[in-house]
């Protein structure tokens, strides 16, 4: 089964997640579990807790299809010292509230080096941040996040998250997410089904399928190989509809969490729908 859905607010509370999730008939769904544009939130607490954990099962929805992200405020490449001890220290909240919510994936972009090392350094540090964030926690995997490469960031090459799971300890508790916007302005093409399958197999022999934990399902706004992050409606961009068909249809993307991040959030009822209809042809 496909298991589409979208990042869904949690004003209110987390509780909120799964009740905004179901009424826009949602399989799955993608959430911030505090306020991401904050450094320090508020504890969890005991009631929100159980009422977001007793909302997911009223709703239907598993552990295992719902992905949460990070703030964008982290950076688990930072050249400076104190400021990466700063976003670890942030991460490692986050893996814990995850775990807290009896969720097992976090999503997190790697994070940028900024110009100020080499990217095998920034890599390193990346991968280090995320053993350090495991060792704290049960059960919950660190879920790499390819970029679209604007700037600096990492992490918009196969091969550099390869790179980073390499040095990970436990590689059972990391995997990928892949967005398609970010697939698309990073150089990969994937507008038609042959160029969507060599995206595939292209990950497959350098990171490998089995890493692959969920996606972000988005258009793009700008050209391919543009390297800027500019996310579009579904079949309102440079990727175009086929794209997303083809993805609805695909063998190897049964019951991982397919997440709308495209910018009209009152159309995403509709796109939820329109991709369903796709995956039933």
């Amino acid at each position: 089964m496909k298991r589409i859905g979208a990042h869904v607010s949690i004003a209110g509370g987390v509780q909120n997640a799964p009740v905004n999730a179901r009424e826009i008939g949602a399989r799955a769904f993608a959430m911030f579990t505090r306020n991401q544009r904050q450094w320090h939130s508020a504890a969890l607490t005991a009631d929100s807790v159980e009422a977001f954990r007793n909302n997911c099962a009223e709703s239907g929805f598993l552990p295992q299809h719902i992905l949460p992200h990070d703030s964008y405020l982290i950076n688990l490449g930072h050249p400076e010292p104190d400021k990466l001890q700063k976003s670890r220290e942030a991460f490692i909240t986050e893996m814990q509230r995850t775990e807290t919510l009896g969720l097992v994936m976090l999503n997190f972009h790697p994070g940028s080096h900024l110009n100020l090392v080499s990217e095998d350094e920034s890599l390193r540090l990346i991968a280090e941040s995320v053993n350090l964030a495991l060792e704290t926690t049960r059960g919950v995997s660190a879920v790499i996040e390819n970029t679209a490469g604007q700037g600096s960031n990492l992490g918009f090459r196969f091969d550099q998250i390869a790179r980073i799971i390499g040095r990970v300890e436990d590689n059972s508790r990391v995997g990928v997410c892949l967005d398609t916007c970010h697939l698309f302005a990073s150089g990969y093409d994937i507008r038609t089904p042959v160029a969507f399958d060599a995206m595939l197999e292209e990950f497959d022999r350098t990171i490998g399928l089995r890493y692959l934990k969920g996606m972000h399902l988005n258009d793009a706004k700008q050209p391919l190989g543009s390297r800027v992050d500019r996310h579009a409606c579904i079949g309102k961009g440079m990727i175009g509809m086929e794209a997303f068909a083809y993805i609805m249809r695909h063998p190897s993307l049964e019951e991982i969490p397919l997440i709308l991040e495209t910018p009209d959030a009152d159309g995403w009822k509709e796109e939820i729908r329109m991709l369903y209809g796709f995956a039933e042809q």
